[in-house]
């Protein structure tokens, strides 16, 4: 089983040499970072990446670090998460945030899961960067919510066979909510293998806009799109936050 991450990527230049240096080292086969037009020194860090881990020496039992590659995409995260997956042939996508650290274990954990033929894919719990008990607390909510719900949202690495991913369409066009609406597709498809490791995935935007807020706006944008309001409508309220 060969297994793509895919990371779409805008403007993360603080962040992204830190998730490539470590998701390097965890034994996948492809490794593919999708740029949405960022302004800042992004790719000149993911490029820095890729001459660095391809010139370092590789020995002992571990499998050599993938190549990183570079690509380039419309921007919006459903865009560049479809040109990376379209990029790669692995049997397994995994889609991951340019601010989130997967587990040391992540790829035996995914080979597990989908060695059970009923696991169309998975997610992962996740757990914040930030030591506060906010921080806490929202990370068991959020697994709590997925737990209880069957859906994902794309900060807990979600993960789909590649058969699966191109018969239910791909992620959608739309500028907020792929990541509900495609695990909401997903489960029609089979079952969601909900792993107990945890990814650690940065607490900025709630950092930045107040834990509190940021809260209330999360809920109430999902309340809105359960109801029915157009993502295009949403992503007004909701700022850029990729």
């Amino acid at each position: 089983m060969t297994i793509a991450v895919v990371i779409p990527v805008l403007n993360e230049a603080r962040c992204i040499g830190q998730t490539l240096s470590h998701t390097a080292t965890l034994g996948f086969d492809d490794l593919i970072v999708v740029d949405g037009g960022s302004s800042d020194q992004t790719c000149a860090i993911v490029e820095s990446c890729t001459d660095r881990l391809g010139a370092s020496p590789h020995s002992g039992p571990s499998p050599a670090p993938p190549p990183i590659r570079l690509l380039t995409s419309p921007p919006g995260r459903a865009r560049q998460l479809n040109a990376g997956a379209a990029a790669s042939r692995c049997d397994v996508l995994l889609f991951l945030h340019a601010d989130t650290h997967l587990p040391l274990n992540a790829r035996q954990a995914v080979t597990t899961a989908l060695s059970v033929n009923a696991y169309v894919g998975g997610r992962f719990n996740v757990r914040f960067d930030s030591p506060s008990p906010l921080a806490r607390l929202v990370g068991r909510m959020m697994n709590l919510r997925s737990r209880w719900s069957g859906i994902a949202t794309g900060d807990q690495a979600l993960f789909v066979r590649r058969d699966v991913f191109e018969r239910i369409g791909r992620f959608a066009d739309m500028p907020l909510m792929e990541d509900i609406e495609f695990t909401r597709r997903l489960k029609r498809a089979g079952h969601l293998a909900p792993l107990p490791d945890h990814v650690v995935t940065a607490f900025r935007r709630w950092e930045q806009k107040g834990p509190l807020r940021t809260i209330l706006l999360m809920w109430t944008l999902r309340f809105l799109y359960w109801i029915g309001v157009s993502p295009h409508r949403l992503q007004h309220f909701y700022g850029t936050v990729r």
